[in-house]
């Protein structure tokens, strides 16, 4: 029998405590689980070295599994331990592109009895990870004006960022090179950057839909529909994942992708932080692992 430790993120999501009780008895149904609540991201370090030799759960979003994750790297554990997940969050993109079920019991039964499997990861320069996707530009406008939707909107929120989101921003000369190769030379405003190891962002926005989080590469996605009717056509089209092909979208792949210029904001995982001038990102193989549906 696995040993687990189901950490809840108390500032995930919405679910009720019915919920949480029907999947922390699903988890304890398959294997030998204790149950922690986290307040505070910086808390896990110490959770995680309290619970030595059990695989973490993680009851929350992308929010919540990237810091689980980055907290693994810095333990230097991803290698040892095994993440599962029950999707709680508003967004779950990484979720949906490893067909981890969205229903939380039945998400409970596949972290406590699933196939580990090994996935990449992104690093930037600063030693920080990406497990899901990072993006600059329209996507980060869009996830701002998203952000006072969400109580109302939920998922949808992203959807109506990304329009509003559109119409406003003009873009930035932004220099993008993947692998050496020049996709963007500065010159040019550049309304979106996108870097995929997962497939979507904001609760489905489909922003690399080929990406696969285990082929080794980022997939990698540039707009320069900078116009005011191409921005918006660009917004609606991202919502339905037919934006990589439009004219004025460049789409590639590749194992480091670095995006330099005048200071941008950059959202990683669901999170803003920056700006910067200057930011690149490594894949690194098959860095750690999740338990994942069989097949």
């Amino acid at each position: 029998m696995r040993r687990l430790v189901a950490i809840v993120n108390s500032a995930a999501g919405s679910a009720d405590d019915e919920a949480l009780s029907r999947v922390l008895a699903e988890l304890a149904e398959h294997a030998d689980t204790v149950k922690t609540r986290l307040d505070d991201p910086a808390e896990l370090d110490g959770l995680l070295a309290e619970h030595p030799g059990r695989d973490p759960v993680v009851l929350g979003g992308d929010g919540s599994l990237h810091c689980l994750v980055a907290a693994l790297a810095g333990r230097g554990e991803l290698g040892s331990r095994t993440v599962g997940l029950v999707p709680l969050g508003t967004g779950n993109d990484l979720a949906r592109a490893l067909g981890v079920p969205l229903d939380p019991v039945e998400a409970a039964r596949v972290a406590a009895t699933g196939e580990p499997r090994s996935l990449d990861l992104l690093r930037d320069e600063d030693g920080g990870i990406v497990v899901n996707a990072a993006h600059a530009g329209v996507g980060v406008e869009a996830a701002r004006t998203a952000q006072p939707l969400k109580p109302f909107l939920r998922r949808f929120a992203y959807a109506a960022g990304s329009v509003i989101a559109g119409v406003r921003t003009r873009g930035v000369p932004l220099r993008v090179e993947v692998d050496g190769a020049v996709v963007a030379d500065g010159r040019r405003r550049v309304l979106m950057v996108g870097v995929g190891n997962g497939r979507t962002i904001g609760g489905g926005t489909p922003i690399t839909p080929d990406a696969s989080p285990a082929d080794r590469l980022a997939d990698v996605v540039v707009s320069f529909a900078t116009g005011p009717l191409r921005r918006l056509l660009y917004g609606v089209q991202l919502r339905l994942g037919r934006h990589t092909a439009r004219a004025d979208v460049v789409t590639v792949r590749g194992s480091r992708v670095r995006v330099s210029g005048p200071p941008v904001w950059v959202n990683t995982d669901g999170e803003l932080s920056g700006p910067y001038a200057s930011r690149t990102w490594t894949v690194a193989p098959h860095a750690w692992r999740m338990t994942l549906p069989p097949g």
